[in-house]
This record gives C-alpha cells, structure tokens and sequence, in this order.
C-alpha cells in the first residue's frame, strides 16, 4: 500500500555561513543558520519520508539541543529516514521538493541535488524531481531573509 508524506522546513539566511541545499554547497553572500548544515532540502525531504511511514519528525531524532548534531551533514538524517522505511519492509517510490528562494540560482545546481538525493535515499535519481521558485519579492523568502523547502514522499509499505 502505497502512503505518502509531505515536509517543511524553512531557515534564515545570515552571513558568516555556507549554503548547503540538497547537499550541494551552493556559492552564495550568505548561507543558511541552523543547527546542522541547515540543508533545508534535505530536511523537507527526511521530515517527507518519516511522515509516509508514520514516524517522528526529524526534530525528534535529531534534536538541535544535541551537541553531536551540531554542523552535522544532513545527508544522515535523510539517510536514516531511508533505513527507517526499509526497517519497516517499505521502499520509496519517489521524493518531490520544491524550494522557493529570491536568490542564489537553484537551477544550475538541481541535478547534483537530484544526485545527492538519490544516493541518500538509495533510489535512482530518475525517481527524485527538485524544482525551484522565488516568492516573488513577497515575504521573507522575496526579501531574502530565509529558503523554503516543501517536499513529498510515496513510500510502498506492506499491509
């Protein structure tokens, strides 16, 4: 039987750190703030998978207030959501994702994100669809204050 999962995740873009999305790191003035490496992507895309299977969100699993997490890549955790699926005798069908940021391009970095994505998630990247948009100059994302990442997960689990 086939679920689905959908994840959000949004941080602020600050001077003084690297932007990482998708687990590419994206030449940029500023990069995202967080506790990890801030990969608003890839933690769209955990809480998207944890969310098919019924699980705990990825704060839950990695809490900010661990000290082991902190600039973590946040690969693992996409990573440990795919184990957790597997776990569970379940395989992942396909993952979306969509980013919305004024600036950096996104474009010229969504297939080593795909990639990225797919390794992570052990599917082929053909079953990983990365899309971007602006907000239009509206909100914090139009004003450059943060990214948005929101993202689904189909997971086959067994009855």
């Amino acid at each position: 039987m086939v679920h689905v999962g959908i994840g959000y995740d949004v941080h602020p873009l600050v001077e003084g750190r690297r932007l990482v999305l998708g687990g590419v790191e994206i030449p940029h003035a500023k990069g995202l703030e967080g506790h990890s490496d801030a990969d608003a992507l890839m933690h769209a895309l955990t809480d998207a998978v944890l969310g098919a299977i019924g699980d705990v969100d990825i704060g839950h699993l990695f809490p900010n207030t661990d000290p082991s997490w902190k600039n973590a890549p946040s690969r693992i955790f996409l990573e440990e959501a795919a184990r957790r699926v597997r776990a569970k005798g379940g395989r992942i069908v396909n993952v979306d994702v969509s980013l919305a940021a004024e600036q950096p391009k996104i474009h010229p970095h969504i297939s080593a994100m795909k990639a990225n994505v797919a390794a992570a998630l052990g599917i082929p990247v053909g079953k990983v669809g990365v899309k971007a948009t602006t907000n239009e100059r509206m909100g914090f994302v139009g004003r450059e204050e943060g990214i948005a990442a929101m993202a689904v997960a189909s997971v086959d689990l067994p009855e």
